[in-house]
């Protein structure tokens, strides 16, 4: 077997929780995307830290982050199940890169579902627009929308971003949290978090 294709498979394998064999299936079904091998995984009910992701969140840590030259700030508060996996290294570490991430990309949102309607309504027409101007065929506009939709989400979205000590940006910020939902053994849930930037309008 490659290295890459091993190296798919860990990937996989600590943001799913599923068997070795079971990431090996998921992967070659749908051609080394790990993306879409996921949601194969889920499909199949193979996933084990997602299946943690309705349990309640009562414990965690409220962190700051300020970053070098004291001009950008973070408050971010990270939930977890119970204390003891608050202490540890690997929860720590994660709130951490949450932190950093947050005051690099600038997220306005935590997740899709965050967006109000009215931004979305809005951004549809934007892109619909633009597509007809382009003379876009009427039966692929609404395809082209999506499309640019997710692109709209991947920048606003702290969960669809892309994590950014990944350098190719394949890396998704919800699939680091699932790392650790995996490692540890708990549901881990971003509450809130408030990004400052000296002299920016409230």
């Amino acid at each position: 077997m490659e290295k890459t294709n091993l190296d798919l498979i860990q990937k996989l394998r600590a943001t799913s929780g599923a068997g070795v064999l079971d990431c090996k299936k998921a992967l070659e079904t749908c051609n080394n995307d790990i993306d879409k091998a996921l949601q194969y995984l889920r499909e199949k009910g193979m996933t084990q830290a997602l299946k943690k992701s309705g349990r309640e969140t009562k414990n965690g840590l409220i962190s700051s982050y300020i970053h070098p030259g004291n001009r950008i700030g973070v408050l971010l508060e990270v939930n977890c199940e119970t204390d003891f996996v608050a202490r540890t290294d690997e929860f720590k570490n994660l709130v951490k890169e949450l932190g950093l991430q947050i005051a690099a990309a600038a997220p306005m949102w935590i997740s899709k579902e965050d967006v109000p309607k009215e931004v979305l309504d809005r951004e549809r027409e934007i892109y619909r627009r633009q597509a007809q101007q382009e003379g876009k065929p009427e039966k692929v506009i609404e395809k082209i929308v999506e499309g640019k939709l997710e692109k709209f989400y991947a920048q606003t979205c702290l969960l669809e971003q892309p994590y950014i000590r990944d350098p190719q940006g394949k890396e998704k910020v919800k699939n680091i949290i699932q790392q650790t939902i995996a490692k540890t053994g708990e549901n881990i849930v971003v509450k809130r978090f408030v990004r400052f930037q000296l002299g920016e309008e409230v």
